[in-house]
């Protein structure tokens, strides 16, 4: 399963890189603001930042809703850097624009994706990956790891090459949980990450081995 950190941070984005383990990069409107990057000549420029530091997939998020809209700032984010995909939003329109840039080669991730039928479309137009948001599921009492089940199973069935990004990823349960699911792909915070080094075993046999080493050599 590859590794994707959600967000706009360069100094989080780094760590996670060093730590060797980071496959891409998702971001969005919300989380370039998180930042303070605000105004268009500025996140275009931050998503090329993110493009040389990782050099790896970084999802950059179009706002527009409408055809036109989106299929034009879609080749504009597609022109920054040979590593940026495309973030489309499951609409209609969406939907339309993932067969057009299909066509003409460009990277995709169809995002804020609720349900199986939901998927089945993105993969049926051509989208690069497909992001359902686990955790947003989870946060309203129904099952988010039940729709990557039921994506992987329908995916499976068809032979559709769309991996399936699992977002909204909150902690490191939700991480073994897509992992064992069969999702490609999850994207989450750092912490979310750096969380999988962690278990009271290793803790403690650290520290045994080391006071050892420090009586056998006193």
């Amino acid at each position: 399963m590859k590794f994707f950190i959600d967000t706009a941070n360069l100094d989080q984005i780094a760590e996670a890189h060093d730590l060797g383990v980071l496959d891409g990069v998702t971001t969005n409107p919300s989380l370039m603001a998180k930042e303070g990057i605000t105004g268009e000549k500025n996140i275009l420029e931050h998503y090329v930042k993110i493009c040389e530091l990782v050099k790896a997939p970084v999802s950059a998020e179009v706002i527009s809703t409408d055809f036109g809209g989106i299929v034009k700032e879609g080749e504009r984010l597609a022109e920054l850097h040979e590593h940026i995909v495309v973030k489309v939003p499951m609409i209609k329109e969406g939907v339309k624009a993932l067969k057009y840039f299909h066509d003409k080669g460009i990277s995709t991730n169809c995002t804020l994706v609720f349900s199986p039928g939901q998927a089945l479309l993105a993969a049926k137009a051509g989208a690069t990956y497909v992001s359902p948001f686990i955790g947003r599921i989870d946060d309203i009492s129904s099952d988010g790891m039940d729709l990557i089940h039921k994506i992987r199973h329908i995916y499976d069935n068809y032979g559709y090459e769309t991996q399936i990004l699992a977002a909204s990823v909150r902690h490191t349960m939700h991480i073994m949980d897509c992992a064992m699911a069969g999702a490609d792909v999850m994207t989450g915070p750092l912490s979310s990450i750096t969380g999988l080094l962690k278990h009271p075993l290793t803790d403690i046999g650290l520290e045994k081995f080391l006071d050892d080493y420090k009586k056998g050599n006193a």
